[in-house]
């Protein structure tokens, strides 16, 4: 009988490395529902891809396909999860999520939550079933695939001013492994909206990263560029989640025509 291994669980390992590395970790999102795009990013050497289920059009179902392109190339698929209950969270992992991205996260009793919804008992609340596909459908002894279930990362949003207010209990919840910053979204709860260079924004997030560096949780921030990426790394940002799927390649699409047609 051939041996079975999670499918994912080599690329957590790899993008937890990548973290805890100098260079940290770069990955777009993606909100198309094509494999073919998430396994040409995998390819081409992004750390994660951000399978995003909050803004995109995929559905579960399409879900595990994305995953599986994410396997086939060897990146971590990380999936931003809709807002509002925990069964969302459980699904994204029983179809082979790498990590989960949880939105809107304001206090530290949502925080506690999501935790518990990743997590099997004792540490959480998961339903127990060893017959999903992050378990090959049953080849991975159950034993095996309970333990090395809990090593999945959980990533949560602190969106706005409400969270930056709760942010020290926030970060003293257990198993966060990354605290993600929407600077849109801050910049607009602080009132500039959309101005994230604001110097307002910049001090937020600087504040941010001080109090998660001293708690020992990575932070992750979005970026529309890689020189804004860079910025944000340079800051003490691990975790950067990067443009998106379509916007990439409309920019390169464009520039191309433009090129053309000169």
């Amino acid at each position: 009988m051939n041996s079975c291994e999670m499918p994912t669980m080599g690329s957590v390992a790899r993008f937890k490395a990548a973290l805890a590395s100098e260079r940290g970790a770069l990955g777009p999102f993606m909100i198309t529902s094509d494999p073919a795009f998430v396994e040409a990013a995998g390819h081409a050497g992004y750390d994660f891809v951000l399978l995003d289920m909050e803004h995109g059009p995929g559905t579960f179902e399409n879900l595990q396909n994305l995953i599986r392109a994410a396997n086939v190339a060897g990146v971590c698929p990380v999936v931003r999860v809709p807002r509002g209950t925990d069964i969302w969270i459980d699904r994204a992992l029983d179809v082979g999520a790498g990590a989960v991205l949880v939105p809107q996260i304001d206090t530290a009793e949502q925080a506690r939550a999501v935790v518990s919804a990743a997590k099997f008992s004792p540490v959480g609340t998961r339903g127990t079933c060893r017959f999903v596909r992050s378990a090959g459908y049953g080849a991975v002894p159950g034993p095996q695939y309970f333990s090395q279930a809990q090593e999945t990362a959980v990533i949560i949003q602190a969106e706005g001013k409400k969270a930056v207010e709760n942010l020290d209990e926030i970060l003293d919840v257990p198993g966060i492994d990354v605290l993600f910053v929407g600077p849109y979204d801050l910049s607009s709860s602080l009132g500039h909206v959309g101005e994230i260079d604001h110097p307002e924004v910049i001090a937020c997030i600087q504040g941010i990263i001080e109090k998660a560096n001293a708690k020992g949780v990575k932070l992750g921030c979005f970026a529309d560029t890689v020189e804004g990426g860079k910025k944000w790394r340079d800051m003490g940002v691990k975790f950067i989640g990067y443009s998106c799927d379509t916007y990439l390649f409309y920019q390169m699409a464009k520039a191309d025509v433009e090129k053309f047609a000169r």
